[in-house]
């Protein structure tokens, strides 16, 4: 029996990425914590100001979302990732700085995430199209499950100590371990020797004075030219309203409306770490025996529906924390079957030249959602409380895992997980 890896194991620079990527989503989780308690707990933010918070994070990626995919498409990936790391360990730093004079208000907090937001579109954006210039086209589905994989265990490793730390440290000091892990991230990716496919020509009407709004509409033509591409992008638009919905309050709700404490819900939340470890190993047998239609449909369902153990919980009880555990349970890893497959898809589909164009194409859909959701979830928490509001965006969770079933019933999606092979040819449109 042979131990020699096999696989992406054997590809090193795979490895820098993934190795990378996992440690900054580590600190990441972290800092993300640690900036939701600092303006629940140390700032005493109101849902509307939570609100706020989450809508500067989401605000300039939407607004940029369309020109990141340009610039993406025209320059090399790699260096886009170094500086993107560093400009947000940079960033970050202030918050602990500003804390330790005194000087922390929650505007600060708008400014920081406004700008790493920002700079973590282009980051997301470029990483999506740097990936396949790394592996090959039959790999994209194990690399993306790997990758996943990691995000979970740093999601356990994160969660478990980010509420103690907050306990501990306080919310301001416990960021600089989110700045110390982009700092990494930007090593390991330093260090990645394979080179990036050339870039590809500009087109004929462009080669003279290229020009964004034309560029931008190759990636959206791309999108709708192609039926499949269409359906997932709907897809993604109405599961990201729910979502942000649902993110904007549902922190409120654990730490006021029940009552738990920090290092509890942060224990919790590590609980979901496992289980997107899991769901990242079952993304790839779910596409073949259910095609990446039906494992992305199925994912957004359940999704749905253990969210809906969130509202159901009452006072900070046993109860109530092994309903919030039992979320953890079954939301992270559906939601973890739905993302690895929507971007093997994506990427599968796509021709390298539009990725980075399509790939923002569809961020800026799901993020413009995300920011209409984000404020809705602030005024409807404020007129009607935070658990009726969990309830509607559970709702249209699972308005959406339905919606995208019967989309791509007949779909070759719905019957192959087998990427570009399975689904060529589609009409997408050029750039």
């Amino acid at each position: 029996m042979s131990l020699r890896p096999t696989g992406l194991w054997r590809n090193a620079d795979f490895l820098k990425l993934w190795g990378g990527e996992t440690i900054s989503i580590f600190g990441t989780l972290v800092g993300r914590t640690a900036m939701s308690f600092t303006a629940i707990l140390f700032l005493e933010a109101t849902p509307f100001q939570m609100a706020i918070l989450s809508a500067t994070q989401q605000i300039p990626a939407f607004l940029g979302g369309l020109i990141a995919g340009v610039w993406v498409d025209r320059l090399p990936r790699r260096p886009i990732l170094i500086v993107t790391d560093l400009a947000r360990a940079a960033l970050l730093a202030t918050i602990p700085a500003a804390a330790v004079f005194g000087l922390l208000r929650i505007e600060l907090l708008y400014v920081v995430a406004f700008g790493t937001s920002l700079l973590t579109l282009l980051f997301d954006v470029a990483y999506q199209a740097y990936l396949p210039a790394l592996v090959r086209d039959d790999q994209l589905l194990e690399g993306n499950s790997k990758l996943t994989a990691g995000a979970s265990v740093s999601e356990f490793a994160g969660f478990g100590i980010a509420g103690w730390l907050v306990q501990w440290l306080t919310g301001p000091i416990t960021i600089l371990l989110d700045t110390a892990s982009f700092v990494v991230s930007a090593v390991a990716v330093f260090f990645i020797r394979t080179p990036e496919p050339p870039l590809a020509p500009i087109e004929d009407g462009e080669r003279e004075a290229p020009h964004v709004l034309r560029e931008i509409a190759g990636g959206l033509r791309a999108v709708a030219a192609s039926p499949v591409l269409r359906a997932v992008g709907a897809g993604e638009t109405g599961y990201a309203l729910a979502q942000g919905m649902i993110g904007t309050i549902i922190v409120l709700y654990m730490a006021r409306d029940l009552g738990f404490p920090p290092g509890i819900l942060a224990m919790t939340w590590a609980v979901g770490g496992v289980t997107s470890f899991l769901g990242a190993l079952a993304a790839a047998p779910l596409a073949r025996r259910l095609g990446s239609g039906g494992a992305m449909s199925v994912g957004l369902l359940f999704s749905g529906l253990g969210t809906l153990l969130v509202p159901l919980a009452q006072g900070a009880t046993l109860a109530s924390l092994l309903l919030l555990i039992g979320n953890q349970m079954v939301t992270d890893p559906a939601h973890t079957v739905y993302q690895v497959n929507e971007v093997s898809l994506r990427q599968s589909l796509v021709p390298n030249r539009l990725l980075g164009r399509v790939s923002a194409t569809f961020r800026f859909g799901g993020l413009g959602a995300s920011l209409l959701g984000a404020f809705a979830g602030g005024l409807l928490g404020e007129r009607i409380g935070l658990r009726p509001t969990l309830y509607i965006g559970c709702a249209l969770t699972l308005a959406t895992a339905l919606f995208l079933a019967l989309s791509l019933a007949l779909s070759p999606v719905r019957r192959s997980g087998h990427g570009r092979t399975a689904q060529s040819p589609l009409p997408l449109g050029e750039g």
